[in-house]
């Protein structure tokens, strides 16, 4: 076998498919959104797991489906008891867009089966929908995650400097038929546990911005204090920020950005909520 971009044989896909499975066999993690395939679930893990650690969804994950078993439950969800179990896995506006998508999911009445039903749902982009086809269905498609490219690239069948496309392309050939479930899970424990980012060197594609200090640690307070909150003027929206020790330079961009998203919503006196 041979990609558009890197040669390689049949016998050397064949190896380390064999190699990464026989290591998987004794070495995989137990992970909660393993233990039930069910799509709904696979939504919520998947949306959960966009720039967030492994470690710190798993708890949110189980509180999550604690509070929301179903889509008709999410679809119909309080927004703010939504924020507080969302608490502590950041970008806030995924739990807003996550809500949404089950809002057309109920609509539909019967969940996507391809890649591009499931890309008109809210905040779900092609690499999200590839995965919950993996991972709810078991389909023969390949994704490329930050661990997944790490492995291919440590692994000889790529290089730092191929594109998105290039890469797609060489997971393609080396994926593992019949088993894409059990494939990607292998590979994304091969690159969590053994070709890290420190044991490899290789840099992801792009990094995540400094959260002191920027408009995502502002975001993130202002949703918080909100939550925990009826309503609040601007000035002792402020002053909770400032006693956080929170910059509040960039408060009211911020808050009309919040606003638009429909994660806020300002009350006819003026003063500040979480949206209904």
């Amino acid at each position: 076998m041979s990609s558009h971009y890197t040669n390689y044989s049949s016998d050397d896909v064949s190896a380390f498919q064999e190699k990464i499975m026989k290591w998987w066999n004794e070495n995989a993690r137990n992970l909660p959104w393993r233990c039930d395939s069910s799509p709904y679930n696979v939504l919520v893990s998947e949306v959960m797991l966009q720039q967030t650690q492994v470690n710190r969804v798993v708890p949110k994950y189980l509180e999550f489906l604690r509070q929301f078993p179903n889509i008709e439950d999410l679809a119909s969800s309080d927004m703010k008891q939504l924020l507080q179990v969302w608490s502590g896995l950041g970008y806030n506006r995924r739990a807003v867009w996550l809500k949404d998508a089950a809002r057309q999911l109920v609509d539909r009445g019967e969940f996507p089966k391809t890649v591009e039903e499931l890309s008109e749902l809210k905040g779900i982009g092609p690499y999200t929908s590839r995965s919950i086809l993996i991972f709810a269905f078991n389909k023969d498609l390949a994704a490329v995650d930050t661990n997944i490219r790490r492995v291919l690239i440590a692994s000889g069948f790529a290089d730092e400097e191929m594109s998105s496309s290039q890469l797609q392309s060489v997971a393609d050939d080396l994926l593992l038929k019949g088993r894409s479930r059990d494939w990607h899970n292998a590979l994304m424990d091969y690159g969590s546990l053994v070709l890290t980012s420190s044991s490899t060197s290789i840099s992801p594609q792009s990094k995540q911005t400094r959260f002191k200090g920027s408009t995502r640690q502002l975001r993130g307070a202002i949703i918080r204090i909100l939550t925990n909150s009826e309503t609040l003027s601007l000035n002792e929206l402020i002053s909770h920020l400032s006693s956080d020790n929170i910059q509040c330079r960039d408060v009211h961009p911020v808050l009309d950005q919040l606003l638009a998203e429909r994660l806020v919503e300002r009350t006819d006196a003026g003063r500040f909520k979480i949206a209904d």
